[in-house]
């Protein structure tokens, strides 16, 4: 390591359980996480090595904390070893002291395909006891429970990247915990479902945290953790870089004193907890793990049917005889047993059952939060979800069910509403059952499931995976403007309802006639980007700061067709917008691809959707242009010309080496366009002939040009049927979640006529 470890900027990678990403990336943000961004398998951040430690001891759903010291090719086993022998690990460990490695592979393909990392683990290790035993004539023990080190390898394709495991062993056993029970949840899971329920806003609340059936406490130990500020990590007696050379002593006492400190003050405002299980050895289990928390006197332990359950009473005195004022209503969580036989499952019916009926009798007002491994005993809860989560128990895929209790006997929100929005709720459902499952039979995540199908209910409402888009159209003048507002009120009620996501996952436009690049402009200024899924590809959305998202959901299938029809082939995506029919021709195969835009602020969208896909090469290049002007320079007539720009600053090729023959061309052009940076108006109705024509001088023979427009009423000119060979496949290209408005778009497939034809 340097001279100066303590504030290196370095690298790190914190791992964390699936689907809880992004809770680790506030977290870490929070703790002052500088770079962070999240993956799939957890987040990367930078920063100093105190900031790492305080990850370790801070972190409530982190697994594991890597420091990252280098990276080498690695295309076979002996890679591996030469490239771990080449580092300096007496720099990192003494002698004398102990060593573990830990590999991990994603490679599929190639001569590391299939790695055994065992045997990649033996390799690695071989490789630091040859280097120590080469220069020092004695070797490190090996101690797989708790080494000084645990060295991380992790190989990628044709890299191998090598760390320290800071954390030593998985953050989610705080010490607290020797017993689990009969099926425990790890401790940072646990800690991402009270995250999740909403727990840490409650607590600073004063609510109460409630577990009918507790097990061996964990929900209630993290819930305690999480409202008294103490560190999850401060029980823990190992971490590994105690054992490390690099290890700053003093900066780890530093936060070890602040977080005592914390605790002690925290402890101060800690509501009382409770806990219920009919199982006597559970609660014996639980009353440990509160113990060695340092929580003993803080979680009322009883043993409890669930038939007894209710809420405590707020009024009940305390051991000294004052009003128990910790009993506010708050949070009811809990793991119920979901069963593994179909035996146990239809037992377990009847306890979903009593729980449900408890809830609705005894705790109004509270927020209940329900984490089941099987949702169809959830159904059994006689509850409707204003919201679910989906994440993970080790391999199994659970569900974390959140309610709002009690505010009206069939559990709906208490809003008033008449028959028109119960017709608009049923129409909403109905759509949701049908488009639902064909929507789980075709893997689609995005797609309109209401598109102003009742009158007096004019909006469209698009689904982002568990967001929900609304666009209200706006209602002439005819329309009482009180009836609309009331309307629009009783939608915004309804659709996050029967969608079953929280009401500010629903984002509202109101959506006018739009003259050209308007539909483009901003709106507000959030800069919130949601990942959502299609076609097994990522894209980035902007639900909020524009009139349109980035993804047109209508070209679903025509970006299909694009990725079908790429392979081999040079693409060139015009009027490209965030570049979604570049990403699925790249993924399809494309030989190159050229997306030119207007706008910088779009054309760095299509960069970054490309690079989210792993599309990254010098083959995908980006022009910022005015499409019109840049066809007229780019054609065979004209070619050569100014110098284009990439949209983060690279110098891209001239006008003159991008401009040749392309064997697919993509054109889906604004109605009308009159942007104060063009050059000129843009008429699609007057001008498409144009427009198609000098766009098809660029294919190559054999090439393709697909042209679409969203103009309801384009109608076109015969004069291309006759020069080229024109197929309307409008048809073809209409999903089935914009059938009920078929004139969304106009799509045609357009070839050059050969000479033959011509004559």
């Amino acid at each position: 390591m340097p001279d100066r470890p303590t504030t290196q900027d370095l690298s790190f990678f914190a791992t964390c359980p699936r689907n809880t990403e992004g809770l680790l990336l506030n977290e870490l943000r929070a703790l002052g996480a500088g770079d962070a961004s999240e993956t799939r398998a957890g987040v990367a951040f930078r920063g100093t090595l105190p900031l790492a430690y305080k990850v370790c001891l801070w972190s409530r759903v982190a697994s594991r904390v890597i420091l990252r010291l280098t990276s080498f090719a690695a295309s076979s086993p002996d890679d591996l070893y030469e490239g771990t022998r080449a580092m300096p690990w007496e720099d990192h460990l003494a002698p004398t002291g102990t060593l573990a490695v830990e590999a991990t592979s994603v490679v599929k393909q190639g001569p590391l395909a299939d790695l055994n990392t065992h045997f990649a683990e033996q390799r690695a290790k071989d490789a630091v006891v040859d280097r120590f035993r080469e220069r020092t004539g004695t070797r490190p023990g090996v101690d797989l429970a708790r080494p000084d080190i645990r060295i991380s390898l992790h190989v990628a394709h044709d890299e191998a990247v090598v760390g320290l495991d800071l954390s030593g062993e998985g953050l989610h056993r705080r010490g607290y915990r020797i017993e689990g029970g009969e099926a425990p949840l790890k401790e940072n899971l646990a800690a991402a479902i009270l995250m999740r329920a909403g727990w840490p806003q409650i607590s600073t609340q004063g609510g109460t945290l409630l577990d009918p059936m507790c097990g061996s406490g964990t929900l209630l130990v993290e819930g305690a953790l999480m409202a008294a500020d103490t560190a999850p990590g401060l029980f823990r007696g190992y971490y590994g870089f105690l054992g490390w050379k690099g290890f700053d002593a003093d900066a780890w006492h530093d936060l070890i004193v602040e977080a005592t400190e914390r605790r002690e003050l925290g402890l101060r405002r800690l509501p009382m907890l409770f806990g219920f299980d009919i199982d006597p050895r559970a609660l014996g289990t639980a009353r440990g793990n509160i113990r060695r928390a340092g929580l003993a006197g803080r979680i009322a332990l009883e043993q409890q049917a669930l038939s007894a359950l209710k809420a405590p009473d707020p009024t009940r005195q305390d051991a000294g005889g004052a009003p128990d004022s910790s009993a506010n209503a708050g949070l009811v969580i809990t793991n119920p047993p979901y069963g593994k036989r179909l035996g146990e499952v239809a037992e377990l019916v009847e306890v979903y059952e009593a729980l449900g009926e408890r809830l609705k009798s005894s705790f109004a007002g509270w927020e209940a939060a329900i984490f089941t491994g099987n949702p169809e005993l959830g159904a059994h809860l006689g509850l409707r979800a204003h919201r679910f989560n989906v994440l993970y128990n080790g391999p199994l895929e659970c569900k974390l069910l959140l309610f709002h209790i009690g505010l009206r006997e069939d559990g709906r929100s208490g809003d008033a509403r008449g028959a028109g929005a119960e017709m608009f709720e049923n129409r909403l459902r109905k759509n949701l059952k049908h488009l639902r499952r064909w929507a789980a039979r075709e893997n689609v995540h995005c797609y309109r499931l209401y598109d102003a199908d009742l009158p007096e209910y004019a909006v469209a409402v698009d689904l982002y995976e568990d967001w929900a888009h609304v666009q209200e159209y706006a209602p002439p003048g005819t329309v009482d403007p009180v009836r609309a507002r009331r309307r629009l009120k009783e939608v915004m009620a309804v659709v996050p309802e029967v969608r079953e996501i929280p009401p500010h996952h629903t984002v509202l436009k109101v959506r006018r006639p739009q003259q050209g690049a308007d539909q483009y402009q901003k709106l507000r200024e959030e800069g919130r980007f949601l990942q959502v899924e299609e076609g097994g590809l990522r894209f980035l959305v902007n639900l909020t700061d524009y009139l349109d998202t980035g993804l047109f959901l209508d070209h679903r299938v025509t970006r299909g067709m694009i990725r079908e029809l790429a392979r081999g082939r040079r693409f060139l995506n015009l009027f490209a917008y965030t570049g979604s029919a570049t990403v699925y021709a790249a993924a399809g195969g494309a030989a190159s691809t050229t997306t030119v835009d207007l706008s910088p602020t779009y054309l760095d969208w299509a960069h970054r959707n490309l690079v989210l896909n792993g599309f990254a090469g010098p083959e995908h290049s980006f022009i910022r242009a005015d499409c019109l002007e840049w066809l007229a320079q780019t054609s065979p007539a004209r070619s050569g010309g100014r110098t284009t720009h990439h949209a983060a600053g690279r110098r891209a090729p001239s006008l003159s080496t991008t401009a040749g023959p392309y064997d697919l061309i993509f054109l889906d052009a604004p109605t009308f366009s009159n942007s104060k940076s063009m050059s000129d108006t843009l008429d699609i109705q007057r001008d498409h002939a144009g427009l198609i024509r000098t766009a098809a001088g660029l294919l190559s023979p054999g090439g393709i040009l697909l042209f679409s427009t969203n103009f309801r009423r384009f109608k076109l000119d015969p004069a291309v049927a006759e020069e080229f060979q024109v197929d309307d496949i409008t048809k073809q290209t209409i999903p089935p979640d914009f059938a009920r408005n078929p004139r969304i778009h106009r799509c045609y497939r357009i070839l050059p006529r050969s000479k033959k034809d011509a004559g």
